[in-house]
Formats: C-alpha cells, sequence, structure tokens
C-alpha cells in the first residue's frame, strides 16, 4: 500500500516556520486548537515538532509571565522533548505502523527532505482495521 493514499498534503495543514516566535507560534496552535504541530524552515525542509508542553516547560524554565517577552523569543532556541520522527514518501506501511505507535502523527519528506505532509496515527488505525476486517471475513 502506498502511503500517498493516507498524506494530508502541506497546503491542507497547519505548521510552523522555524524563525517564528514563541508569541506568534502559540497564537496559530491556539486558533487552531493543535497540541502539535510540525516546525519547517524557509526552505521547506522538516526541523522538528513542537507541543504544547515544549512551550509551558520552556515558559516555566524561564520565568516568562509577559506576553511581550513571547515577541522576541523564536521558537528554534525552545527545548523540545521530542520530535517526531520522518518517514520517507517511499516508506513501507509497515515502517509507517511502527513509527506511529510513539508519535500521533508522521511527518513524511521526500528525497531532498522537503516536507510534504503528515500521515496521521487516526489514519494508520484506520488502515490496520481494515485489514483485520478483511482477514476475519476470509
Amino acid at each position: 500500500m502506498n502511503i500517498l493514499f493516507y498524506l494530508v498534503p502541506k497546503n491542507e495543514l497547519v505548521y510552523i516556520y522555524d524563525d517564528y516566535t514563541v508569541r506568534q507560534t502559540m497564537e496559530k496552535m491556539e486558533y487552531h486548537r493543535y497540541a502539535s504541530v510540525p516546525i519547517i524552515n524557509r526552505k521547506g525542509n522538516y526541523v522538528g515538532s513542537l507541543t504544547e508542553g515544549d512551550l509551558l516547560w520552556e515558559l516555566k524554565r524561564r520565568n516568562i509571565s509577559d506576553r511581550k517577552e513571547l515577541e522576541d523569543m523564536p521558537i528554534r532556541q525552545l527545548k523540545r522533548r521530542r520530535d517526531n520522527q520522518p518517514v520517507n514518501i517511499n516508506c513501507d506501511m509497515e515502517d509507517l505502523v511502527m513509527t506511529s505507535m510513539n508519535q500521533n502523527f508522521i511527518p513524511v519528506v521526500d528525497d531532498n527532505g522537503t516536507f510534504i505532509g503528515i500521515v496521521t496515527r487516526k489514519s494508520i488505525i484506520s488502515y490496520c482495521f481494515d485489514q483485520y476486517k478483511k482477514t476475519k471475513a476470509k
């Protein structure tokens, strides 16, 4: 099975650039109500992923209480607990399923490392369930 069938393309996603400020990032995540977003650079390469927890722990660590301070802080300076590991567009479904066990979305990159979209854990679970139903029907 080709993973392109499950790909949510970049133009349908919320993502952030690595030069965004913490304030820009927080406003975007709040508006779209996302707990985690992919980070890309201006060349379009996948850089990592940022979670609400990453933001909260950094604000606590820096003891920031004034939103004004967030306007000058680029997110590339934030410590991230863990980045969602990307897969290549040519990966097989088994690798995709294994990767999804540890992250809620899987970034997909092309052969040049350019971010092209994500595959959600929900779509992978749906795929696995469909495969299970097929084997039960036999």
